[in-house]
C-alpha cells in the first residue's frame, strides 16, 4: 500500500474527477491485489466483501472511538445551524449518475452517506462541523493486477477545518489508511483470490 501522487490519481478514468471539481483532494492511496481472473468490478469485491471491504485493526477501532469521544465532549459531529441547508455532492448529481449509481444517493453507511456507487467506483460524504469530506473507493484492473484507490475530498466547513486536518494526518497517513489498506488486501485474498477462477458471476 502506498501513497500515489496527485498526477496518477487524476488519471484515472474516473467519474470522481468531473463531479468533484473544484474540491480539493486532500490525499490518495493505493493497494495492489493479486489477480484470480479478469473482469473483477469493485461492486462484486463489496458484495464479495459483505459491504466491508476494510477491516478496524484494535488500534484504529480506539482511534476512531477517541474521536467520537472527543467529538461527542465538543459537539463537533453535530449539525451546525448554517450548515443544515448546505449543499451536499448528492447536489451534483446528474440524471444519468442517478440512474447509473446501484444505490441510492443519501443511503447512510454509519456516519457517511452514500452519494453513488457505480460498478467500479463508490463516493460517501460526511458533514459536521470539522470537515465537509468525501472518500472515494475505485478498483482499476490493471495489465498484471488489480489496484484499489482510495482518495480522500476535504472542503472546508470553516476556520477551524485546516487545524483538524492537520491534527489528525499523522494518524491518518502513519497508522489509520495502511491499516485499512492491509485489511482491504486480506479481504481481497479471502474472497476474490479464495474464488478464483470458479467465482465469476453469469
Amino acid at each position: 500500500m502506498l501513497q500515489v501522487s496527485k498526477s496518477e490519481f487524476e488519471q484515472l478514468p474516473l467519474r470522481v474527477h468531473q463531479f468533484l471539481a473544484g474540491v480539493p483532494l486532500h490525499d490518495a492511496w493505493a493497494v495492489d491485489l493479486p489477480s484470480p481472473r479478469s473482469g473483477i468490478t469493485l461492486d462484486e469485491f463489496l458484495r464479495a466483501a459483505n459491504e466491508q471491504p476494510f477491516t478496524l485493526s484494535p488500534v484504529v477501532r480506539g482511534l476512531l472511538e477517541l474521536r467520537f469521544f472527543i467529538g461527542r465532549l465538543f459537539a463537533w459531529d453535530r449539525p451546525r445551524p448554517s450548515l443544515q441547508a448546505a449543499p451536499t455532492f448528492t447536489d451534483r448529481l446528474t440524471d444519468a449518475d442517478r440512474a447509473r449509481s446501484l444505490m441510492p444517493a443519501g443511503a447512510r453507511e454509519g456516519p457517511f452517506q452514500v452519494v453513488y456507487r457505480f460498478e467500479n467506483e463508490k463516493l460517501v460524504e460526511l458533514i459536521n462541523r470539522t470537515v465537509h469530506a468525501a472518500a472515494l473507493t475505485a478498483l482499476v484492473e490493471t495489465a498484471n493486477n488489480y489496484r484499489l484507490y482510495f482518495a480522500v475530498y476535504v472542503r472546508s466547513v470553516g476556520r477551524f477545518t485546516p487545524f483538524y486536518m492537520a491534527a489528525i494526518n499523522p494518524f491518518r497517513k502513519l497508522i489509520v489508511y495502511p491499516s485499512l489498506l492491509r485489511s482491504v488486501r486480506a479481504n481481497w485474498d479471502g474472497t476474490m483470490v479464495a474464488r478464483g477462477t470458479w467465482g465469476r458471476e453469469p
